[in-house]
């Protein structure tokens, strides 16, 4: 095949791995986003390394908990570096970042590795904690995590929801919500559509 063939194929694929936050949203399982103010539902699951992560070894900070629909794809990688690229400014807000999607603890790894991410990429196989956050989605027959991003503050209640967030702008829109001394009422949405449901 010729180079521009090969290159027009993978445009298409990209594209099409690129939109499945708005088309899954439509066809999602029914169940129900927590709101702001609720508590966050708990949750224990791998990391890329293997270890478990729970949302209660984080009380007393800032969380980020945003859901990706894939590994290693366009969209993904964005949001990936975004947050990455934000790390340092997070910490100074007693902020941490957990990714969380239906893929493998070793697609994680590879993710990590390939891409340079140090956060915490939770694994969701079973479906659980996606379902639990309203987040679970179907691509294609395929069944996905919708891109929502959840910020819940230090006392482990729902702050802010994000849904169909934008990958190239979730960073740093949450990072403009969290409070410079990482303790107070989260400030003003920006960037990207913020919900009260």
């Amino acid at each position: 095949m010729k180079k521009s063939s090969l290159f027009a194929m993978a445009l298409t694929l990209v594209a099409a791995l690129s939109l499945p936050s708005a088309k899954a949203q439509d066809s999602a399982a029914p169940s129900t986003m927590p709101a702001v103010g609720q508590t966050a539902p708990a949750f224990s699951l791998p990391s890329q390394d293997g270890t478990a992560i729970s949302l209660d070894q984080y009380r007393g900070k800032w969380v980020v908990v945003y859901f990706y629909p894939r590994d290693m794809t366009t969209g993904c990688t964005i949001e990936a570096h975004n947050f990455q690229n934000a790390q340092d400014q997070f910490a100074a807000k007693n902020a941490v970042i957990l990714g969380v999607s239906v893929d493998s603890t070793d697609s994680h790894k590879q993710f990590c590795a390939k891409d340079g991410l140090t956060f915490h990429l939770l694994s969701d196989t079973g479906h659980n904690v996606v379902n639990a956050y309203g987040s679970l989605g179907n691509y294609n027959g395929i069944s996905i995590a919708n891109r929502n991003t959840f910020l819940i503050d230090p006392t482990g209640k729902i702050a802010q929801v994000w849904t169909k967030v934008n990958p190239a702008t979730a960073a740093s829109s949450v990072l403009d919500a969290i409070p410079a001394s990482g303790s107070a009422a989260p400030a003003a949405p920006s960037g990207f559509s913020a919900t009260a449901h």
